[in-house]
Formats: structure tokens, sequence, C-alpha cells
């Protein structure tokens, strides 16, 4: 499966973890464990939640490598 989000590389960066964040955003851990492995993508609105939490741009939070944005 694609990588599609990079909320495990987001986190590691600043020191968190995926218990962390799912209090956060008042979801389950292996919810959130699903996401940061790429089994599962969060929704728009909880990725954009995510963001806020994370205090970063969604954009940083979606792979866009290997994807032709011009199409």
């Amino acid at each position: 499966m694609a990588k599609l989000n990079r909320i495990k590389v987001v986190l590691a960066e600043r020191d968190l973890n995926n218990k962390w964040l799912a209090n956060k955003i008042g979801k389950d851990p292996a919810t959130v464990s699903k996401w940061v492995t790429n089994t599962t993508q969060p929704s728009l609105q909880v990725l954009l939640e995510i963001a806020t939490v994370l205090e970063v741009p969604v954009q940083e939070l979606v792979r866009q490598d290997g994807y032709n944005l011009n199409k």
C-alpha cells in the first residue's frame, strides 16, 4: 500500500507518539496506529484536526512525491 501520509514522521520530529495524538484528538490509539502505519487514512476533517494539534500546515502531513499534481 502506498504511504499517503506523513503523520508518523511529523510525530517523530516532535518527539511525540501515537497515544499522545489519540488523546489530543479523542480517537482510539488503535485507529491512530492504523493511520501512522498507512494501513488506513484519516478523513480530511480528521487530518485537519491533526494538523491543528501538531501546529503544522495540513500539506506537511500529506505525501506528494511520486504523484503528478499537474494532471
